[in-house]
């Protein structure tokens, strides 16, 4: 027997149960992983409370972890019992100590990354590198802004559009974590709760705006986010912190601007071996030269799960959030 979480009806926190049960041998083309860290992330609570239906229930919840190889299923060769691996992606059910998911979605970690700093950075790492380098390929010297700048994602993001040479504008909370995102690479914070974003925008930019706006909060700012852009430019809705966008007039996007916008996934991009692999390899060099360093701020047992969303939800923590079998 193992030990995971999983919930039986969608809400708060309070839903998540904490249960034995029986690890699923891997079939074939899957593996088993006993997990030595897991992924926190917003999706989790989008599960959570049935934002994004579970495909049944009871339903175990994560996609995110990192461990060794405990089972190898038929017709599996690129890993064996005992590798060192991580993974984004696959069936719900990271919250465990054992997780049996699709080999086609692990990858074996290089000796020069740790379990907690690849649980903590998979899923964003890989956000991180389809927003700057697909869905919108960044060459160095634009503008763009990235809400929620200070979180897991916006702290890799910070970084990686300084080591591209693109001006970052983070959108923050507090001094606190505008400090953070300055000193992860922003070229420049705005204070949601104290300042106009999109007039703060016009300053910092002498009125010409943003070549992108990466916008992972929903609902609450989605107008302030096309209002922030130049004539032609791209929105990235990637998130829904704040709620779904939903009942959106299409004729907005001409109205402001001739528009594009997107919503994009990283199923969306990673969605061949070939494609997932190419990608962690461009993640796991960025942090092996050091132009990326994953700030593993938060730990929390893995029982303790509930609390640790309660946090990210209320926007109590920066950096990234592991927790612990």
């Amino acid at each position: 027997m193992a030990k995971r979480i999983e919930f039986s009806k969608t809400g708060d926190s309070g839903v998540l149960e904490w249960v034995d049960t029986e690890p699923k041998a891997p079939g074939s083309g899957e593996v088993r992983i006993a997990n030595k860290a897991v992924g926190l992330n917003f999706i989790d609570i989008y599960f959570r409370t049935g934002l994004y239906p579970a495909p049944s229930m009871p339903s175990g919840l994560g996609t995110e972890g990192a461990g060794v190889v405990d089972a190898v299923g038929e017709g599996v060769t690129h890993l064996k019992e005992g590798d060192r691996v991580a993974y984004a992606q696959g069936p719900l059910g990271a919250y465990a100590e054992m997780h049996t998911l699709p080999a086609a979605k692990v990858i074996k970690l290089p000796d020069f990354i740790d379990f907690e700093t690849a649980a903590a950075s998979m899923l964003k790492g890989l956000t991180v590198q389809y927003l700057l380098r697909q869905t919108y390929e960044l060459k160095g010297g634009e503008t763009i802004l990235f809400h929620a700048a200070a979180g897991g994602v916006g702290s890799i993001a910070c970084q990686w559009a300084k080591a591209l040479g693109v001006k970052l504008i983070g959108t923050v909370s507090s001094k606190e974590k505008a400090d953070l995102a300055m000193a992860n690479g922003a070229w420049a914070t705005i204070n949601y709760s104290e300042e106009n974003v999109v007039d703060r925008v016009r300053e910092l930019t002498n009125g010409e705006m943003c070549d992108v706006v990466y916008d992972s909060v929903g609902k609450d700012t989605w107008e302030m986010s096309l209002d922030c852009l130049k004539p032609r430019s791209l929105m990235v809705s990637f998130g829904n912190a704040s709620g779904p966008v939903d009942g959106v007039n299409i004729g907005i996007l001409n109205q402001k601007g001739a528009l594009f916008v997107t919503r994009p996934s990283l199923n969306g991009y990673a969605d061949t071996r070939e494609r997932f692999e190419m990608m962690c390899d461009d993640f796991f060099g960025m942090i092996e030269s050091g132009k990326l360093r994953i700030d593993v701020a938060n730990r929390y047992p893995l029982k303790d799960a509930g609390k640790a969303q309660d946090a990210l939800q209320s926007r109590q923590t920066t950096g990234s959030t592991v927790l612990l079998p």
